[in-house]
């Protein structure tokens, strides 16, 4: 088990040496230079009766935000058609629902979740909490990967949402690993959090058996008319230590930067990308919120000699890493941390 206090000493490592030892797993188990593009779609939005301080589709929160109906397939397959021709490998679908009930919506959605299946594109879902029979119609509907975030730490948790547990959310991350579905779960920095609510995170998500597949990494967009409406952008040194500790406490995981890129300059992804970072959401918004342009990630991309990604060969490449590390006896997640904290510790200059 990865401990609070390995987490500690990996993320306060000099950044110079906390960015090289992210480089050294990095190297080892991902395509070092390899970046899945995804693309998110609303597919349901607005009046959610979830009380996230955050989000600018509850409910509660006085955001202007105009809602929708849930989209027909037909309205969902030409998104998922123009988001593959751009690139996209994975084609997420949100609905701002608070849970999935088991009705005609539902069915409605594992139609289109067949549909954008049949383009063969990775499917994704994130539509609240789901039981074990749910989550496994959409496993046998096409959905691959399913999307939960635990948002922060346990103890933080409880000032940013009240109507839903942490302990909720666990629970449908356990039935979707159960139906056979790949985990998505990450979290969302700068909503006032300390940086121990941070690693505790993380920690959470490193003793995760098995770690999530896809660890994306959110930046707060402050939305007015949320709560959290004068939250100041997170620092952005704090943002790449925290990237840097989730690659090195999570060295199979895909480290996804997600909501917030429109606020981060050139500079500061390029950071993400040395820290572990190896994917990013294609598209001018993410749900409701503005993301890069298309055209902007492609230049950046290029500028820092970077490529895409497909799912299948990031796959490969971790399984092939598991079975060389698994040789080697250093099989744990846990065990990765140790060898990276003593060799952060044992790094000295070199003087001439």
């Amino acid at each position: 088990m990865t401990t609070l206090d390995q987490l500690k000493e990996i993320y306060n490592l000099p950044l110079t040496t906390l960015i090289l030892r992210a480089q050294e797993v990095h190297h080892r188990h991902q395509d070092p230079a390899g970046v899945q593009l995804c693309t998110l779609k609303s597919i349901k939005t607005g009046k959610c009766s979830e009380d996230c301080k955050y989000c600018p589709q509850s409910a509660h929160n006085d955001t202007g935000l105009e809602p929708e109906k849930l989209l027909d397939t037909e309205r969902v397959m030409f998104d998922a058609r123009r988001a593959k021709a751009d690139g996209a490998t994975r084609f997420c679908m949100g609905a701002a629902w608070r849970k999935v009930y088991t009705n005609s919506q539902f069915e409605n959605i594992l139609e289109t979740v067949s549909s954008v299946k049949a383009l063969d594109l990775e499917v994704c879902c994130t539509l609240g909490m789901l039981d074990v029979n749910q989550a496994r119609a959409l496993k046998d509907a096409g959905c691959d990967v399913y999307n939960h975030n635990i948002d922060s730490s346990r103890e933080f948790y409880s000032k940013i949402i009240t109507t839903r547990t942490y302990d909720d959310r666990l629970n449908t991350i356990k039935n979707v690993r159960e139906a056979g579905m790949e985990v998505c779960c990450g979290g969302i920095l700068g909503m006032g959090e300390s940086v121990d609510d941070r690693l505790k995170m993380l920690l959470e998500l490193a003793n995760m058996d098995p770690q999530p597949d896809s660890v994306p990494i959110n930046a707060l967009v402050a939305v007015k008319g949320t709560p959290l409406e004068d939250q100041p952008f997170v620092d952005s040194i704090e943002f790449v230590r925290t990237i840097a500790t989730a690659r090195i406490a999570m060295p199979y995981s895909i480290v996804r930067l997600s909501a917030g890129r429109s606020q981060m300059s050139e500079e500061m992804h390029a950071l993400c990308y040395l820290a572990g970072a190896n994917s990013i959401f294609l598209g001018d918004r993410l749900l409701t919120t503005e993301n890069p342009r298309q055209h902007e990630d492609r230049k950046l991309l290029d500028k820092l000699g970077l490529h895409d990604m497909h799912p299948d060969k990031a796959r490969e490449i971790h399984a092939r890493s598991k079975a060389q590390s698994e040789s080697c006896g250093c099989e744990s997640a846990s065990a990765e941390s140790a060898v990276v904290v003593e060799a952060g510790k044992a790094a000295e200059p070199v003087l001439s």
